[in-house]
């Protein structure tokens, strides 16, 4: 099975969770699953912007990105992040390669909006990397950076990278694992099942806002465009991965209709 995997930032800074991911991950690719993890790094990010004295803006649930950051960006994202997670997944067996979207051209993107600055938005994405290293048992482990026609690079929320990726490489189930259960409704409710037009009610409501409002379009995007499952669930679950690949329902499904 195709699976491709992305991993919040949140998650992350847990040595912990970490940990744990990676095993479960590395066991589905030894197990002769084609596994792909994308992952975001915001909270690192925003931690070493504030020790620089930056402030972090967002909107919408997106990092507004001027020029200025975007060392930090590559630095955090591309470096420590990515690094940190490819020297755990290795370190448990998997056989993972450090990627960004810029790689191979993986992923590219333009401008957003320019009031955001450098976020991108993906328009097209090359997956025959990502398929020649699965086929071969790598874990292809992708940060959220992607480049442009004009040599241009971009910050890529995390979600819309995975979304975007996932849908090109044609992922049979596309999990986001994230800090909260799944998806809630205004009575603060787990939503077990959600089409597409069900998360467009959510986020006209004002239920889903911020990193959920930006979390489900980038789900919804996806089905539309691929990939056949988008699962929200929380990382920290005891053995998540494993267990919803056996089809246990565990946090939120999305599917097309």
């Amino acid at each position: 099975m195709k699976l491709l995997i992305k991993l919040g930032g949140t998650l992350l800074e847990s040595a912990e969770v970490r940990h744990s991911l990676a095993v479960q991950a590395a066991g589905l690719a030894g197990a002769g699953h084609r596994v792909v993890i994308v992952h975001g790094g915001g909270k690192r990010l925003s931690r070493y912007l504030q020790e620089q004295g930056v402030a972090s803006e967002f909107h919408n649930g997106l990092r507004v990105t001027p020029p200025e950051i975007m060392d930090a960006v590559l630095r955090i994202f591309a470096g420590s992040v990515n690094h940190h997670l490819v020297s755990e997944l290795q370190s448990v067996g998997a056989q993972a390669v450090g990627l960004s979207g810029i790689d191979a051209g993986i992923a590219q993107a333009t401008q957003l909006d320019p009031a955001l600055g450098a976020v991108g938005k993906v328009e097209t994405v090359n997956a025959k990397l990502l398929d020649i290293l699965t086929e071969q048992g790598y874990v292809p482990t992708v940060a959220c950076i992607a480049g442009g026609a004009d040599g241009s690079i971009y910050n890529v929320n995390a979600d819309e990278m995975a979304a975007a990726v996932g849908a090109g490489y044609r992922a049979d189930r596309l999990i986001f694992l994230t800090d909260v259960g799944g998806v809630l409704d205004g009575e603060g409710k787990l939503l077990e099942k959600l089409t597409v037009a069900d998360t467009e009610k959510l986020i006209a409501d004002g239920v889903a806002h911020g990193g959920m409002e930006a979390k489900l379009r980038a789900a919804g995007r996806a089905v539309l465009n691929g990939a056949g499952e988008v699962r929200i669930a929380a990382g920290a679950e005891t053995d998540v991965l494993p267990r919803l690949l056996v089809g246990e329902a565990i946090g939120s499904s999305l599917t097309a209709d």
